[in-house]
């Protein structure tokens, strides 16, 4: 052999160990991936006549639901048919910095035009989903705002399974608009067309039930900055999973509220035979795609709305009514403020009096429980999310509870909430208001282990 042909071999050797040990890799240099993404332009037809042009996975929007067994490695090839960087966020699984998805922990892009491989094993089991994890600033053609994003649905070992039927709807919005909504001038995004997974209300078919099925609705709202309250008149939700994990108490409402990224597993009982519109409480949202027709078998008629009861959302129904000692590690306080950039411009975030990258990361130690404490001196709402975690809420809105296990929360204007992590997952560490904007503009900083 010669000396040439013996250096590229070993060069090839290192190149393969080290991908093996960041679990990433040219797809060349491995067998088959279990699961193949494909990041491209698409065309959407949400509704006749309006054809949304975005980026997707493997030709769709949302994505395909990718359905992966807990505790079973697995092997995912991206590949970026764009012409941008991009990123896939694993949102949910507890999994090592280097295959999360976040630039901030040192994921590796998936660069134009080429390709990378992300190996981990998933889990927890429940409810998960996958999405771009990019910076878009004014570009609302990027990151959140498109169709990168699907359901990843992590399989437990024993499934319960106490229900007829499984339903998948991720909530959306369009064409974002950044443009001035308040009379400061502010710039604030606004969406003039809505969808539940590929359609508005009323284009595709419908969802067709029987009566007496349970059935049961993973709800994901995929929306880049948008809350939402959905409904189903003459029916209620009994919640059984807040963001993939199974809740301690177990009860029924009239109304979901959710903020981005957030997931709720939702059993609803057909008993009112008919035709009806699963949808956004908000008339605007709902008359522009945000819902869609719940059908009765043998039924025919135009689907059905009334408006549902103003019940304030609180997480901690469904939790145990118990206070929580504060953990070893003790408190870590998070202030969140505003600070207004002028008219015609987007304000800015501050955590702890400083917007990322300049903020200080939080500082812990392998194996040791903290409380965060979340300090919402703003007006508006903020669903914040810790990567690689999950956390348990302790107390929400002044009220103390246990057992609710989340990856995302909403913190309301002007009110505290508490919750409480084991920092068991080494390496960077991205804490960030998930509303894209927020992120964007400072609303982000990093938990960095000292050990």
């Amino acid at each position: 052999m010669e000396r040439r042909e013996f250096l590229a071999l070993l060069a090839a050797s290192a190149y393969r160990e080290l991908a093996w040990r960041l679990g990433l890799s040219a797809t060349t240099e491995q067998a088959k991936a279990d699961v193949s993404l494909r990041i491209s332009p698409v065309e959407l037809e949400v509704a006749p006549g309006k054809l949304i042009k975005t980026t997707g996975y493997n030709g769709s929007a949302p994505g395909p639901i990718l359905r992966l067994r807990e505790g079973q490695p697995v092997t995912v090839d991206v590949f970026n048919e764009t012409k941008t960087p991009e990123l896939v966020h694993w949102h949910g699984l507890l999994v090592p910095s280097e295959v999360d998805g976040s630039e901030e922990e040192g994921t590796p892009v998936v660069p134009p035009g080429g390709a990378r491989r992300y190996s981990f094993v998933p889990r927890p089991s429940g409810t998960r989903w996958y999405h771009s994890h990019t910076h878009a600033g004014r570009d609302m053609k990027r990151a959140t705002y498109t169709g990168q994003f699907g359901f990843l649905y992590i399989e437990a070992r024993q499934e319960p399974g106490q229900y007829d039927a499984e339903v998948f709807l991720a909530l959306h919005g369009w064409n974002a608009d950044l443009s001035a909504q308040s009379g400061e001038g502010t710039l604030e995004v606004t969406y003039p067309v809505y969808s539940v997974n590929s359609h508005a209300l009323g284009s595709g078919d419908p969802l067709r039930v029987k009566e007496g099925q349970r059935v049961l609705f993973r709800i994901l709202n995929a929306s880049a900055t948008d809350q939402h309250r959905i409904a189903l008149p003459g029916h209620r939700f009994q919640i059984v999973g807040l963001d993939g994990n199974a809740v301690p108490v177990p009860r029924e409402v009239d109304v979901l509220e959710m903020g981005p990224a957030e997931r709720i597993d939702a059993i609803v009982e057909m008993k009112q035979p008919g035709v009806w519109v699963l949808g956004e409480a908000s008339a605007a949202m709902r008359n522009s795609g945000l819902g869609v027709v719940i059908e009765y078998a043998n039924r025919s008629a135009p689907p059905q709305w009334t408006a549902p009861p103003d019940a304030p959302w609180d997480y901690t129904g469904f939790g145990r009514d118990a206070e929580t000692a504060a953990p070893a590690g003790g408190v870590v306080p998070l202030v969140f403020r505003k600070k207004f950039a002028g008219h015609n411009w987007v304000d800015k975030w501050t955590i702890n009096g400083k917007s990322f990258p300049k903020t200080e990361p939080l500082r812990v130690r392998s194996h040791v429980r903290y409380r965060l404490r979340f300090d919402n001196q703003s007006d508006e709402a903020h669903p914040v999310h810790l990567h690689r975690h999950s956390f348990e809420l302790t107390r929400f809105a002044g009220r103390a509870t246990s057992g609710v296990i989340k990856d995302v929360v909403v913190v309301p204007a002007m009110q505290q909430v508490e919750v409480d992590f084991t920092a068991d997952n080494p390496g960077p560490t991205l804490f960030h208001c998930h509303q894209q904007l927020h992120m964007d503009y400072g609303f982000m900083t990093l938990l960095q282990y000292e050990d």
